[in-house]
């Protein structure tokens, strides 16, 4: 029996999980939509791995969670681990690629660059204030113009003209796009122009003042339209890599350095079955009034989050027993 290593990544669109063997074999995967509902796409993604890994020779020993409702699911899996992104995606990419020197990667909300010299993060940056050329744009721009998003690099890449489209602000590009599709620009032309503004937008923005160096890896949900690959080819001048898990990444590299860490559970996939919820209150204990979330399992006071001293915590399970 080879013991195996379940990394969950949990993003405000998508929910990505792996089960990583000891030997490093991915012997499982899910991704599904968040839909405002971590705890339900979690129970939902865990039902998928658990058929995955069923009739195998893996047993889950350790759980590993990343993404912005990492707390809350390493709470109620019972995670080993619980590590940001950066460290996450960072951890996963080097296990397949060990020389990568910069990482792009572009999620359904937000999108982030890591910079890496001899297998070490030297620079990051996170963009989370503007939605523009994420995930989510694309998808909101490919139902505008009518094609299916699987579709829009296709688009691109049959283009010989692309439009030149304002992509710094959601607002702008969707107004620029609707113009250009008005005064006769081909559509083709109008999503080549759009991959083009995405690209131009994160190096302006997100990568403006990092040292971009191949080998560069791409990753993300975005990383899957070859649209944006070509444009990053293009306006970098270098070779960009998309792995075939490069959406699964963040998840990988959780499982990865859960394994790492040496600690060991018996982890069971009934944990879906419990009922689980989540609250939030103000301390009030002292001048700091710390906002406290927490989250109860089948009513009973789980663990909490979010406040400076034990004090918070405290009167949140005092609470959470009165209710």
């Amino acid at each position: 029996m080879r013991k195996g290593y379940l990394g969950v990544d949990i993003g405000s669109i998508s929910t990505k999980a792996v089960v990583v063997a000891e030997d490093g074999d991915i012997v499982a995967s899910a991704y599904l939509w968040t839909e405002g509902n971590p705890i339900g796409a979690v129970k939902r993604v865990l039902s998928e791995i658990e058929g995955q890994v069923a009739g195998t020779d893996v047993r889950v020993v350790a759980v590993g969670t990343t993404g912005s409702a990492r707390e809350l699911i390493g709470s109620v899996l019972g995670a080993q681990v619980v590590k940001n992104e950066i460290t996450a995606h960072a951890m996963g990419t080097l296990s397949m690629h060990p020389d990568v020197r910069t990482i792009f990667e572009i999620g359904g909300q937000d999108s982030k660059i890591i910079v890496l010299r001899d297998g070490v993060p030297v620079d990051y940056a996170m963009n989370t204030l503007c939605a523009a050329g994420t995930g989510s744009f694309l998808s909101s721009q490919a139902r505008r113009l009518g094609i299916p998003v699987e579709e829009f690099g296709d688009y691109a890449l049959r283009s010989t003209r692309p439009t030149k489209i304002a992509g710094r602000c959601t607002v702008f590009a969707e107004s620029d796009l609707v113009h250009k599709a008005q005064i006769g620009y081909a559509i083709e032309d109008i999503v080549a122009g759009l991959c083009n503004a995405i690209v131009n937008n994160y190096l302006n923005n997100v990568g403006k003042g990092k040292e971009i160096e191949p080998p560069i890896v791409f990753q993300g949900g975005v990383s899957k339209n070859v649209g944006v690959v070509e444009a990053f080819k293009r306006l970098t001048g270098h070779d960009v890599i998309v792995d075939e898990v490069g959406h699964l990444m963040g998840a990988v590299g959780i499982a990865l350095l859960a394994k790492s860490s040496g600690l060991e559970g018996d982890f069971d996939f009934a944990v879906r079955e419990f009922e689980f919820q989540t609250m939030g209150d103000e301390c009030g204990g002292c001048a700091n009034n710390c906002e406290v979330v927490y989250v109860l399992r089948d009513g009973e006071f789980l663990d909490g989050w979010g406040a400076r001293c034990g004090t918070g915590i405290e009167r949140a399970r005092t609470a959470s027993a009165g209710r």
